[in-house]
């Protein structure tokens, strides 16, 4: 059974594959460029797996923390009261009313210039001055 590969093995890896690949033969030199391509890729596998394990922490974390937090809690609502009788679609509705004209009071024509502006409003008479 073959052991994991420990920093240590892959440093003697990397020191056989720089070896290799400077080697007059062709053949050699391939094989230590190819050690020195698998060891590469280890390293970058094993800081993927790095990233990978914090990310899982860091997500699990943050669930156990949703979880934790307290719901905030709901008011109940007072019961609506319900009218009771038939629904208002169907109740009878009050004659409709004639629109009454407006009809300004009976006011002296001596006491026009005597009422002030608000007098005038109230007693539905328009605020320009006016004279008999």
């Amino acid at each position: 059974m073959v052991e994991r590969l420990d920093e240590e093995r892959l440093e003697t890896l990397r020191t056989w594959g720089a070896g290799l690949s400077t080697s007059a033969r062709d053949e050699l030199r391939a094989a230590g460029k190819a050690i020195l391509m698998l060891v590469d890729e280890i390293d970058r596998l094993e800081a993927d797996l790095w990233n990978a394990r914090a990310a899982t922490k860091q997500a699990e974390a943050a669930r156990q923390a949703e979880a934790t937090r307290p719901e905030p809690e709901i008011p109940a609502e007072p019961p609506v009261a319900v009218p009771a009788g038939p629904p208002a679609a169907e109740r009878e509705r009050p004659p409709a009313r004639e629109p009454r004209e407006r009809q300004a009071p009976a006011v002296e024509p001596s006491q026009v210039l005597a009422m002030t502006l608000s007098e005038r409003i109230a007693r539905g008479r328009p605020p320009s001055s006016e004279t008999a």
